[in-house]
């Protein structure tokens, strides 16, 4: 080779290496300067939220997240009635639909547009102000009017959940349920109780826990293959909702005796230990109710108890949804520090009232350096707690790096959804287009998928892992390496195709 031309290709060699990169960046700046020109225009802010690839769904209660109106259709399918003047679903036998009879059937509510309405407002915030019945307590009282339709319709109800999902740019979900449908509560009700967690433990697992958890298990499978029939999936008309991965996570009712909640909560670390459907636990049920407040130190020992046995079983909780005037003050200032402390949990489900607990600036320092995820429901605080704008710790959190994704809750009863939780949070806090990434990217980082990461670090910018590293990442091809660490990892692969869905989504505006 000649030396001129030797010494042209020293020069182009490594402008060739760095030309993939680059355009990928390129990319992602295009993108970002077109948020950045479309922020004071909502309807093309919506439309960018909602094509947005979101990761996944860390905090989302299956229950809650079913729109009124499918609830109104299972009701209808089941020939449920309806009270009238409550909008709690009965059982039947119902009244006819003529005359505003008081216990019709649900369907009725086809036909009569002030019952469907009714019930929809009753089973969800629709409509809702301010007045006589708190924000918190709507919320909260919906569930026991529609849970009757949710309850014996559990494979529609993760059929339509994941739908939305779907439909709203999600790739993964965990959702939370007691699919047990009350048997570990009943365990609890044939065994003495007492307060020596081990003794309880082998009680429970004598009286037949495994048993429990084995026919869960079985039942969720079931379940899941209903659903995906529902949802067409492996057909040409498959549904959106089939290209996401779902988990669960067993929720316990600790606002429920003691000894259901321990039974619960073993029957949460058995199934997260046998079924690979179940990737951990949460408590449940509103965090200012008295059993939930008088037991809660009672409820961390418990935990802390069973992660000694179940090390591996994954651990999220929910910890300061409160608010000033909501419980005494005092009550405040100790629920996320404990959860994390003594509780072991990896994420935080809303932690709202992080400022009122003692050295709150020490515990998200903490927070940061345990890498403790805070799953943040914008719509939801605010409705719940009246808690939004400059008033919610999302940018404190931020601003003392740690991690946080957003989340729906219950988009149903909420009427919302994950489109709206970046909507939100983008017309609020003006968040770049890296911060939206940011949040999409930790959901998965921090999902409780098996498996090693993509990243092998998340604090400032996200590097891939040394198989990968090589990689155009999300690329349709990765190298031999990378390809085989993938095969070998769920969560590296999630992320991987989260990459994927950006660089299609960033092409758009190139």
């Amino acid at each position: 080779m000649p030396p001129t031309l030797r010494g042209i290709m020293r020069l182009c060699f490594p402008l060739l290496l760095f030309t993939v990169p680059a355009a990928a960046q390129s990319a992602e700046q295009h993108t970002a300067r077109y948020l950045d020109s479309i922020r004071k225009q909502p309807p093309l802010l919506l439309a960018f939220a909602h094509d947005l690839p979101k990761g996944g769904d860390l905090h989302n209660h299956l229950d809650g997240a079913i729109y009124a109106e499918d609830l109104i259709d299972f009701a209808a399918e089941g020939g449920l009635c309806v009270d009238r003047t409550s909008s709690r679903l009965l059982a039947p036998p119902c009244d006819p639909c003529e005359n505003y009879s008081a216990k019709p059937a649900a369907r009725c509510s086809y036909g009569d547009h002030v019952l469907y309405n009714q019930m929809i407002d009753a089973w969800s915030m629709r409509n809702w102000k301010p007045g006589e019945e708190s924000g918190h307590d709507h919320f909260f009282a919906a569930f026991d009017k529609f849970g009757l339709a949710s309850h014996t319709h559990p494979a529609e109800v993760i059929a339509a959940a994941t739908n939305r999902a779907g439909m709203d740019h999600l790739q993964y979900v965990e959702f939370m349920r007691t699919a047990d449908n009350g048997a570990a509560a009943n365990l609890a009700g044939k065994v003495a109780w007492t307060p020596d967690y081990a003794k309880m433990r082998d009680a429970l697992l004598a009286a037949g826990m495994k048993d429990v958890a084995a026919e869960t298990a079985k039942k969720v499978a079931a379940e899941d293959s209903r659903a995906k029939e529902i949802l067409k999936c492996g057909t040409a008309d498959a549904a959106p909702g089939c290209g996401v991965t779902v988990r669960y996570l067993y929720q316990v009712l600790r606002g429920l005796p003691h000894e259901v909640v321990f039974a619960q909560i073993l029957l949460g670390f058995e199934l997260a230990s046998s079924d690979p459907r179940f990737v951990g636990l949460n408590l449940v049920m509103p965090e200012d109710w008295y059993v939930c407040i008088h037991d809660f130190n009672e409820h961390m020992a418990m935990i802390d108890y069973l992660h000694g046995i179940y090390p591996k079983v994954h651990i999220t909780l929910h910890a300061g949804e409160l608010a000033i005037g909501l419980v005494p003050p005092e009550d405040l200032t100790y629920h996320i520090r404990t959860s994390v402390e003594r509780g072991h949990a990896e994420r935080i489900g809303h932690g709202v009232s992080v400022m009122n607990e003692k050295d709150p600036v020490g515990l998200m320092h903490e927070m940061a350096e345990r890498n403790v995820l805070v799953e943040i429901a914008l719509t939801s605080n605010d409705l719940i707690l009246g808690v939004s704008g400059d008033d919610h710790p999302l940018p404190i959190y931020m601003k003392y790096h740690v991690p946080v994704a957003l989340a729906s809750d219950d988009e149903g009863v909420a009427r919302s959804d994950m489109t709206h939780e970046y909507l939100r949070a983008l017309e609020t806090y003006h968040f770049s287009y890296a911060d939206l990434k940011r949040f999409a990217r930790q959901s998965l980082e921090h999902s409780f998928l098996p498996g090693q990461s993509l990243w092998t670090d998340t604090k400032l910018v996200f590097r891939s892992t040394p198989p990968c590293s090589g990689d155009i990442v999300g690329a349709e091809r990765p190298s031999a390496a990378c390809e085989h660490f993938l095969a070998a990892n769920e969560r590296a692969r999630e992320q991987w195709k989260l990459e994927s869905e950006f660089a299609k989504f960033e092409k758009k505006y190139q």
